[in-house]
């Protein structure tokens, strides 16, 4: 799958974990590093979009295409920092309709029943 430029820049891998689903990892870089030991938010508002995108952009059967997701809102909770460590993340469709999609996601890094953030996030289909 493509991803943008800015997926791109975070270092970005799209996966499938063992049920199918798809996995967005970020591996830990400086450029991804907010105060000293901590991740930057920025970059962990990022992972949480592209992996809402990605499991979007699946549910529908296309490949991403910004022409066609197109964001109506974002609201993303920090529940604790993310530190110098790998970090995954993983979108899920709650809503799928004709012209609304709602979709949530989730980053973690040691433990997925942990999360250092999620998401909730509200785009309009172009079809």
């Amino acid at each position: 799958m493509t991803l943008p430029p800015y997926a791109e820049f975070l270092g970005l891998t799209v996966a499938r974990d063992a049920g199918g689903a798809t996995l967005i990892t970020m591996p830990f870089a400086h450029a991804v590093t907010g105060r000293p030991g901590f991740l930057h938010g920025g970059a962990i508002g990022g992972l949480l979009e592209m992996a809402a995108v990605v499991a979007l952009a699946d549910a529908l059967g296309i490949e991403f295409d910004a022409t066609r997701i197109k964001p109506v809102n974002v609201t993303v909770d920090y529940m604790r920092g993310g530190r110098e460590k790998e970090t995954r993340a993983q979108g899920t469709v709650t809503r799928l309709g004709t012209r609304v999609a709602n979709v949530e996601a989730h980053a973690w890094q040691d433990d997925a029943a942990k999360p250092i953030a999620a998401a909730r996030m509200n785009y309009l289909l172009v079809r």
